[in-house]
């Protein structure tokens, strides 16, 4: 008697939540979502508390992870075994290294506070760029684009290209976007950015003088926002809902909300895997992937297993993926 009426209680529960989501979103979006047969991913013991933030390669085999606390490991297999490195940095500052990528042998590394580190030669040696003290905001997200060449965007939207190693800094924008909490760089140079708040979003061209803001689509805050393949827009906001741009040359249209489970935790990122198939992650370990656009959801089983918050999911052109999360979690793809 006791379970019948624990069954009849969880199915009160659910049409009663289904009949209030109608209401407001018009459908029913389920509580729970079947856990796949098998993972494409492997866990990678990084043997850190620290948060990993990024990584790159140099070639298909080796690369860098940095992250917070000074962290920085390196890799000579792709990524299965990672190595802790050490900088010339002075002891008493505890530097986020948030941002890392190569052109080949040339390298770049951002962090925070007004640190900027340059290598020519695969990260065997960097050297410390000293930045203008009137820089606008503080460093976020380097992009290596060849031999001397490199571009800078700051936590305000400053967007900044050098051709000279870094002795020299261009600005691209003549007005900075404003603090930021999430920007991310497209395929063609083009920009996105969301607000500290999350209360609008703003994009930017190659060529353009200034930032473009819009508003919000809905009630619900941007969380993130980035580029899908073929260079229309992604959103992530408050509420754990995704939205789709259809149209790159129109950052004002956006698909419905995908809400694809309601347990109670956000996503922070959001990718597509070289099969084509879309990941979204966050927190408590939800990791969660979709073979048919978005409309039909499963858990990833290892990703459920680990106690941790996934802030990242990177794919490189070449195969490699990795996801990255608090305390030391990362995961590598293994197809």
């Amino acid at each position: 008697m006791k379970r019948l009426l624990s069954s009849l209680s969880r199915s009160l529960f659910t049409l009663t939540l289904c009949g209030v989501l109608a209401l407001g979103l018009g459908g029913c979006v389920s509580t729970g979502l079947p856990v796949a047969a098998s993972s494409p991913w492997q866990p990678v013991d990084i043997h850190t508390k620290s948060n990993p933030l990024d990584l790159a390669f140099s070639d298909s085999r080796h690369g860098f992870l940095v992250g917070s606390n000074r962290l920085i490991l390196e890799t000579s297999d792709g990524g299965a075994s990672w190595q802790e490195r050490a900088l010339e940095l002075p002891a008493e500052e505890n530097f986020r290294l948030i941002s890392i990528d190569f052109s080949g042998d040339e390298g770049w590394i951002a962090g925070q506070p007004g640190l900027l580190l340059h290598s020519t030669d695969a990260g065997q040696s960097w050297s410390r760029l000293f930045l203008d003290t009137k820089l606008p905001g503080e460093p976020y997200l380097i992009t290596a684009q060849g031999r001397n060449r490199a571009e800078l965007a700051t936590n305000v939207g400053a967007i900044y290209r050098t051709d000279d190693g870094g002795t020299s800094w261009q600005a691209e924008v003549s007005d900075a976007a404003g603090a930021v909490r999430d920007l991310r760089r497209g395929p063609d140079g083009q920009y996105v950015s969301v607000s500290s708040l999350g209360n609008f979003f703003a994009t930017w061209n190659p060529g353009e003088a200034v930032w473009t803001p819009h508003q919000r689509v809905s009630s619900q805050r941007v969380q993130a926002m980035g580029f899908q393949p073929g260079g229309e827009l992604w959103m992530v906001t408050r509420g754990a809902q995704l939205r789709f741009n259809p149209d790159a040359a129109n950052p004002e249209d956006w698909s419905k909300p995908v809400i694809p489970i309601t347990n109670g935790f956000g996503y922070l990122d959001l990718a597509w895997d070289p099969s084509g198939q879309l990941w979204t992650g966050g927190g408590s370990g939800t990791l969660l992937v979709s073979a048919d656009g978005g409309k039909s959801w499963q858990k990833d089983p290892v990703g459920a297993q680990q106690p941790t918050n996934f802030s990242r999911i990177a794919f490189s052109p070449d195969g490699k993926g990795f996801v990255l999360g608090e305390r030391g979690s990362l995961l590598r793809w293994v197809g």
